[in-house]
């Protein structure tokens, strides 16, 4: 940490951020972030066509779609897609006496938390409604 003067490069180890700092599109960016990795992932996972059990390889196309999340969105906020992957690190950094560090960017900590949890829960059910006759039952039920 003495060798790097840069106090955002030593929050960036930690954290996501936004090249562009846009809160609305930023938010954005990460809903639909999240919703095309929930979304993609229910269909591979409730796919009878999809055979289990890729061994070793069960990661590859989680692994890949992350990538192409990633080169498609990546630049605009970083692409937490989980919000583990920024609230906890920043956290951290608040905690640790690094030398020469900046605030932990709160003011921007609920884009990476908040826009995943939306994304998610939006492809949950948008694939519920879409693959699995959710509303027909919802509608049969209350009738």
């Amino acid at each position: 940490w003495r060798e790097t003067e840069d106090a955002d490069l030593k929050l960036a180890v930690f954290s996501t951020g936004p090249a562009v700092r846009s809160p609305m599109w930023n938010f954005l960016s990460e809903v639909i972030g999240t919703f095309v990795l929930v979304f993609v992932i229910f269909a591979f996972a409730n796919n009878p066509a999809v055979k289990p059990g890729l061994g070793a390889l069960g990661a590859l196309p989680v692994a890949l779609l992350v990538l192409v999340i990633g080169l498609a969105l990546g630049g605009t906020t970083g692409y937490a897609i989980n919000p583990a992957r920024d609230l906890g690190p920043r956290i951290i950094h608040f905690l640790m006496p690094i030398p020469g560090k900046r605030d932990s960017d709160w003011s921007y900590s609920w884009i990476p938390v908040v826009g995943p949890l939306v994304g998610g829960a939006v492809a949950a059910i948008v694939y519920q409604v879409m693959f699995t006759n959710f509303l027909l039952r919802v509608v049969t039920t209350a009738t």
